[in-house]
């Protein structure tokens, strides 16, 4: 028998593989943060507003997802990556919560501008994500059929993603620091995107994927310089 005829071609094996490490290589850079605030008992370094970012992207391009199918990897991954989020806003609501000096609670159905996404329970970033996920299920059902709304869902969705560094920049930009942030994440960050961006021009994806994938690397790269430079500041210590 020609054992050559019964060779085993090895590209299926590799695009199964990216696809597994597309799926779970988005939440695993928030590991080391998570484990940063854990030690700490300190949210101060990390900005909330990357998981609000996140959350709004994911839950955008799921519903991009019915009205442009694309890779199902990049929709598991948006599924993992919500639970992540909450996961991350449930550990800052409850270290907040034992920092707390106020007795004073502040909720999603205050509807208090000056405090939004910046409540006390993760209840009320449940209630907020799901208003917003019924509103976007009701147009998407409306307007399924009408081709600017979903390549407009798409864009949105993703632009949204490619800000998600830009919090985080601000925030150390405030602080004048990077301490209390994570800097495996951010590098975790770098790699992920780097990654990605390849999987979505080697698949060819909607170009809006890849465009903002280039726009999410080179926020990642501007975090890291941040690290750079406030590294040479003294009394500096980083997570």
């Amino acid at each position: 028998m020609d054992f050559s005829e019964r060779s085993v071609d090895p590209w299926p094996v590799l695009s199964w593989a990216s696809s597994c490490l597309l799926v779970v290589g988005g939440p695993l850079p928030y590991i080391p943060q998570y484990m940063e605030i854990r030690r700490t008992c300190s949210t101060e370094g990390f900005s909330t507003w990357v998981c609000f970012v996140l959350l709004i992207a994911n839950i955008l391009r799921i519903f991009f997802w019915f009205g442009k199918f694309f890779a199902l990897p990049l929709l598991l991954q948006s599924l993992l990556m919500i639970g992540t989020m909450f996961s991350m806003l449930h550990l800052c609501c409850a270290v907040q919560s034992v920092n707390r000096v106020s007795t004073k609670c502040h909720t999603f159905t205050d509807f208090d501008l000056g405090y939004f996404w910046q409540w006390s329970r993760i209840e009320d970033y449940v209630q907020f994500c799901l208003s917003l996920a019924i509103l976007v299920a009701l147009l998407t059902y409306v307007l399924l059929d009408v081709p600017i709304f979903v390549e407009g869902l798409g864009l949105v969705a993703l632009l949204t993603e490619a800000t998600l560094g830009l919090p985080q920049l601000l925030q150390n930009l405030r602080n004048k620091s990077t301490q209390g942030m994570s800097v495996k994440m951010v590098v975790l960050w770098t790699a992920g995107d780097c990654f990605k961006t390849s999987y979505f021009i080697i698949r060819a994806t909607p170009a809006q994927f890849w465009l903002c994938g280039a726009l999410q690397i080179c926020l990642d790269t501007l975090i890291l310089l941040q690290v750079w430079y406030y590294n040479q500041q003294p009394h500096i210590k980083f997570g």
